[in-house]
């Protein structure tokens, strides 16, 4: 022990260290303050899983449209714990989101702003907007439908606010959401917004510290003790509890990776991560010339009562009862908040969960099978078996290719007879863009299995069903909530005895009973 005392003697006469360790572990707490100030270590904590395992995930990502989502792809599937890494990373920032509201919450129960602690408050707003920017700026990296249509959405609100067009070419980088897009959403996630964060945690931390904790709201007699031992243990436990309830998130649940990013396909509808589905949803009820109300001006109000609540709230009195407009106009934003969300989760399309598996792609796990196309697609032919293939192509040399093989260029001539169909085409495309997200297919039943090869060789050349197929006519996804079977069964036998002036071909002698039953069961369903 001696020569660990001696190097220890050295390094405190060099730096201080035992001076530091003092001032870091034996800060007077007063009397009262109990488990509802560790929500600030909690934070803490969590910023760290982040900046750890986000420091990871750059050590394999690709900032490039190229290889953005095939490198979290790589992460996923082939690092060791690499989904247990993302998932700690991904989960982690709503567990983030979810903790710096709470602190929120307590400073304003506790009336913690108030004076002398002003500017600790806030630059705690500016952290918790500096978080949100993590959040949003981690939206675009892994390069998926979810990423890229959001994030249009985001630069699209951001074109209209106040110098909205230069905004708008900042954070896109060009005319198009491309290469240079990635690269500054990157940098901003990866340099700038870190260098942020860290600046204003240590200004924070050093505010905390030099106007000391606020304590309960009424005086408790008592003397003043240490942070360590009694409170550094209170941060401890709660810290470990929220680290493993962490760790349970990214074991049990695997984080979501959407298709790759498809700018073709304008039937998309994205829908962000919860924390900014409320904002999502108040776009609604905004529609066209209105909508910088809900973009800009209500969101810039609410964050501009934050910044100013100590100012407007300046009263010595701390308790919550006899501060109602503060606490009723928190209750109201936050019941706000809940409802808009709520709503924005009941208006999420089927298909926008990437691990369900759409008619099509099941259907396109089948067809992909067919001789027409293991001729080519299979070991030591002409091209790769298709469970194997990877498609960077779009949509459209896609489904020309399944249609007619030999032509390299979609739209030269007409798909000869004897190919796939237009339907087959829209199935087999959506099977290869579900295994590029690297889902397993599930177990279907026959019933499901003929309804799904129905659909997707008959049905899709002309109708969508999940956004995908045919755009022609009407949309099938939820077509049971209109129709029942027996209109349905009736419709597709001999679509011109429901409707004379109906254009769909009659399918009573193109289907078996089987397959009829099946298709006109599931699609009354879909409700």
């Amino acid at each position: 022990m001696r020569p660990v005392r001696t190097v220890l003697d050295w390094l405190d006469s060099r730096t201080g260290i035992r001076a530091g360790r003092r001032r870091l572990l034996d800060e007077e707490l007063p009397a009262g303050v109990g488990w509802w100030f560790v929500t600030g270590s909690v934070i803490l904590m969590l910023l760290t899983v982040q900046l750890v395992t986000g420091v990871a995930l750059t050590f394999y990502y690709v900032p490039s449209p190229e290889f953005a989502y095939d490198s979290v792809r790589y992460v996923m599937e082939r690092v060791t714990f690499g989904a247990f890494l993302r998932g700690l990373h991904f989960f982690g920032a709503s567990f983030i989101v979810v903790a710096a509201v709470i602190h929120m919450i307590r400073v304003v129960a506790l009336g913690s702003y108030k004076k002398p602690r002003e500017v600790t408050w806030i630059t705690g707003v500016t952290l918790l907007l500096i978080i949100l920017g993590f959040a949003l700026s981690g939206y675009l990296l892994p390069w998926d439908q979810k990423a890229y249509w959001a994030t249009t959405v985001t630069i699209n609100i951001a074109r209209n606010g106040p110098f909205g067009d230069f905004i708008a070419g900042v954070l896109m980088g060009g005319e198009t959401l491309g290469a240079l897009t990635l690269l500054r959403w990157y940098a901003a996630h990866v340099f700038l917004l870190p260098a942020a964060l860290i600046a204003f945690v240590v200004a924070h931390l050093y505010l905390m510290r030099r106007h000391g904790i606020s304590g309960a709201l009424k005086h408790v007699e008592g003397p003043s003790k240490p942070f360590y031992p009694d409170h550094a243990l209170k941060d401890t436990l709660v810290g470990a509890v929220v680290f493993s309830l962490l760790l349970t998130f990214a074991i049990v649940f695997r984080p979501p990776l959407d298709a790759v990013a498809n700018p073709t396909d304008a039937n998309y509808v994205p829908r962000p991560e919860w924390y900014f589905l409320s904002l999502f949803q108040l776009l609604k009820y905004f529609p066209g010339p209105l909508e910088p109300i809900a973009t800009m001006v209500i969101p810039g109000v609410v964050v501009g009562l934050l910044f100013l609540l100590p100012f407007i709230d300046s009263h010595p009195d701390r308790h919550p009862l006899k501060r109602p407009l503060v606490t009723g106009g928190f209750g109201l934003i936050g019941l706000t908040i809940i409802v808009l969300t709520y709503l924005g989760y009941q208006d999420t399309p089927a298909h926008a969960d990437p691990a369900r598996w759409s008619p099509l792609a099941i259907a396109g796990k089948e067809i992909a099978t067919d001789q027409r196309c293991v001729m080519c697609h299979r070991p030591g032919g002409a091209a790769n078996p298709i469970p194997e293939i990877r498609a960077r192509r779009d949509e459209e040399w896609l489904l020309s290719h399944a249609r007619d093989p030999e032509v390299i260029a979609p739209g030269l001539r007409q798909p000869p007879s004897g190919g796939l169909g237009t339907g087959q085409a829209h199935a087999i495309v959506a099977y290869l863009r579900k295994k590029r997200v690297g889902v397993e297919p599930p177990a279907v039943d026959g019933a499901e299995r003929q309804a799904s090869l129905v659909l997707g060789t008959y049905c899709a050349t002309c109708h969508m069903i999940d956004a995908e197929g045919g755009s022609s006519a009407p949309d099938l996804s939820r077509i049971g909530a209109a129709r029942d079977a027996k209109w349905l069964r009736e419709w597709i036998t001999e679509p011109e005895a429901v409707d004379p002036f109906a254009s769909m071909p009659p399918f009573g002698t193109v289907l078996s009973e089987a397959q009829m039953t099946a298709v006109v069961n599931y699609l009354a369903n879909r409700k």
